[in-house]
């Protein structure tokens, strides 16, 4: 079984911020690292050894690569809460809106998160970066009135205060506890969607959820891989080649200079079959792809769709 790794993060941080920052690129998929414990070979920050791109394909990269890790400032408005009844529990769900500073910004996203969702959250970076967050101020929990009109409206407060002073801290933003809390549950219930054949639900969740994935992991630009490969395959099975093969080249921007990263040829077969469907120039894709199996030669390997539905089972 696939793990659920981020691919960028690598497992244990040190004690110390800055070395942290070196290891904790990661987001989310199968032995590419998303949230769990695992490390993935692929994660590294430097073009493969074997790569046949030239010095100036090269340059050209690292210096789109270097667009894409400036950092993103994010806003953070806990905008509304709403009480919901089961069943069985009772519960405030508060509105989570994250928006980029400094800029307009038509792709802001809309989360909801409960009490239990924060304090999970609180309890994993504690393992993590206790020193770091040790003057953060976690919103306490109330055996009673945590339902009246007064402790609601603090603790929306108290929310918008706690992300904006977690996100300040470089070490905590980059990491895969934050990045999955605010997330990993939009993702799953889309890779769910995806597993059942509701593509058109799959990629109306991947479509919310995809923006704020991309600002929170400027600085690990493989971690958005496996969700772009989703909204190909989406795409394609929907009929829509343009917009698979369009997902498809961002997906390969990423995996320019990472030709042993396990979605690079499954993603590029399927990118040459969409080529050639529509008409493009599928001759250097299959060239790409036939000197990637020159140089790692491999039993039949999964097809892309096969990786994405393994995405996110956990």
């Amino acid at each position: 079984m696939a793990s659920s790794e981020h691919p960028g993060w690598r497992g244990h941080h040190t004690t110390q911020c800055t070395a942290r920052t070196q290891q904790e690129a990661s987001a989310a998929g199968p032995d590419l690292p998303c949230p769990g414990p695992k490390e993935h070979s692929d994660a590294h920050s430097s073009p493969s050894p074997n790569s046949s791109m030239t010095t100036r394909e090269l340059q050209e990269y690292w210096r789109n690569e270097k667009c894409h890790w400036k950092h993103v400032k994010l806003l953070f408005e806990i905008a509304s809460a709403r009480i919901e009844e089961r069943k069985t529990s009772k519960f405030v769900m508060y509105q989570i809106v994250v928006i980029q500073t400094g800029s307009f910004d038509s792709n802001k996203a809309v989360l909801e998160r409960r009490y239990s969702d924060f304090e999970k959250l609180q309890k994993s970076l504690l393992k993590t970066f206790r020193e770091e967050i040790e003057d953060i101020v976690f919103p306490k929990k109330h055996l009673t009135g945590n339902f009246t009109e007064e402790m609601i409206c603090e603790r929306k407060l108290a929310f918008k205060e706690y992300l904006s002073l977690l996100y300040a801290v470089r070490c905590v933003r980059r990491s895969r506890e934050f990045v999955d809390f605010l997330t990993r549950p939009e993702l799953r219930e889309a890779f769910g969607c995806l597993r059942a054949g509701q593509y058109a639900k799959a990629l109306d969740g991947l479509v919310r959820v995809v923006p704020l994935q991309e600002k929170l992991t400027g600085h690990c630009p493989v971690a958005l891989v496996p969700a772009l490969c989703a909204m190909l395959v989406c795409h394609r099975d929907l009929e829509r080649p343009l917009e698979a093969f369009a997902a498809g080249e961002r997906a390969l921007q990423r995996l320019q200079a990472r030709e042993g990263h396990r979605y690079y040829a499954p993603l590029l077969d399927a990118m040459v079959r969409l080529a050639y469907a529509l008409g493009k120039d599928f001759v250097s894709l299959q060239e790409r792809l036939e000197e990637s199996r020159l140089r790692k030669p491999a039993a039949r390997g999964f097809t892309l769709k096969e990786l994405t539905v393994r995405e996110y089972l956990y």
